[in-house]
């Protein structure tokens, strides 16, 4: 995997990455009103932009890695549960970020993942309250439901896509909000709603279907990043060790090529949309079994949408998305620590995960601004292969 992904490959992503820091620096200063105070005087303006926003990336770092304010006697390690946060959070966007990534790869875009996360949460979370199982089955069972559920609602899109032409970008949007309103609906009948309440939750999974705390009950980190772990290990087998991760990667990089080679499009489509709705679907699972527990309107958050912007990051590589994850997700973790410490807004983290999918999708505006003439890259959005 890591000859796959090479060190040049990181090039264009942390260059994209500190150029979002870098802006998301220059709004953090500009908001502080401290610092405008000083603008009169540019020394003192400089000095006290530059605190301002060391500042706030302190705070980011202690929320998201290491804060050694919480660790107590005897108990360091509570300094950790930063991190164990970033972990959390990193564990369904990784599953979701792989989602996207296989089908771009497939030449395909899942912008799908959104409904196809919450659908897996749906069959997780059902299964979870409702029937009563021996541990570890009982876990095993609602995961597989979970991501059955959500490797249909991806297989219809890639259906849809082989038989009809329907663009998947399209179909996959109107799924997410058929999904999202399906839920919203499903919360309110009598089989989801918990006895003698009217508000739109779930009842709690059991708890013989939650994943395992790996560090104890100090910390929320659960058996799904390992999970999430082993799906990018999957990913990568399948893409570079099959027949089928073969097909995958050359109808993503010329389709009629494809055809007259005798490779059925339509089952790589079907089967690559299938594949990717399953992981969306395991990202559902994992969050309601990991660290929800409650099915939600909201259980999905923006896991879906962030997951597109990691698959981009991360160049549609499996190291690459779980790095990226791991990256949003510390983002994510740190945001409220940096908003309790220094009075930053937690939507400057939005805005610099809007600036990294800006750059990203342009690599030519980052090679122009670091004068980078030779390095190659695969184009942004609009890439057809994602094989670079």
């Amino acid at each position: 995997m890591l000859k796959k992904f090479s060190l040049r490959a990181l090039i264009l992503p942390a260059l994209a990455f500190a150029l979002s820091m870098f802006f998301g620096g220059l709004l953090i200063s500009l908001s502080d009103s401290d610092v405008l105070h000083k603008a009169s005087h540019p020394l003192a303006f400089l000095k006290a932009a530059g605190a301002s926003a060391g500042n706030a990336y302190l705070a980011l770092f202690q929320g998201s890695v290491y804060d050694p304010g919480l660790a107590k006697p005897h108990q360091w390690y509570l300094s950790l549960y930063p991190l164990s946060e970033t972990l959390v959070g990193a564990a369904p966007l990784i599953l979701a970020g792989l989602s996207v990534a296989l089908a771009f790869r497939a030449g395909l875009f899942n912008i799908g993942a959104q409904g196809q996360f919450i659908f897996g949460a749906i069959g997780a979370s059902y299964i979870g309250f409702h029937f009563h199982m021996p541990i570890g089955m009982h876990l095993v069972i609602a995961a597989l439901v979970g991501i059955i559920f959500g490797s249909i609602w991806g297989g219809i899109v890639g259906l849809l896509k082989a038989r009809t032409g329907a663009h998947e970008v399209i179909v996959t949007i109107m799924l997410n909000y058929i999904a999202l309103y399906f839920l919203e609906w499903l919360l309110g009948t009598t089989a989801f709603l918990i006895p003698g309440r009217n508000d739109p939750i779930a009842p709690p999974v059991a708890t013989s279907a939650r994943l395992p705390l790996l560090a104890g009950s100090n910390f929320r980190v659960n058996a799904g990043i390992l999970v999430a772990f082993a799906a990018a290990g999957f990913v990568w087998w399948l893409l570079n060790r099959t027949t089928i991760g073969f097909k995958f990667r050359a109808a993503g990089a010329n389709t009629f090529a494809s055809r007259t080679a005798g490779i059925s499009v339509p089952f790589v489509l079907t089967s690559a949309m299938a594949i990717s709705g399953a992981l969306a679907g395991l990202a559902g699972a994992v969050h309601v079994l990991g660290d929800n527990f409650q099915l939600t309107s909201g259980v999905a958050g923006n896991f879906g949408f962030d997951a597109i912007t990691v698959a981009l990051l991360g160049r549609a590589k499996p190291l690459g998305t779980v790095l990226a994850s791991l990256l949003f997700g510390a983002l994510g973790a740190g945001a409220s620590a940096m908003q309790a410490k220094t009075n930053t807004p937690i939507d400057i983290v939005l805005v610099i995960q809007a600036l990294v999918v800006l750059f990203i999708a342009a690599p030519d505006v980052v090679k122009s601004i670091f004068r980078l003439k030779n390095l190659k890259t695969t184009g942004g959005l609009v890439s057809k292969g994602w094989n670079g």
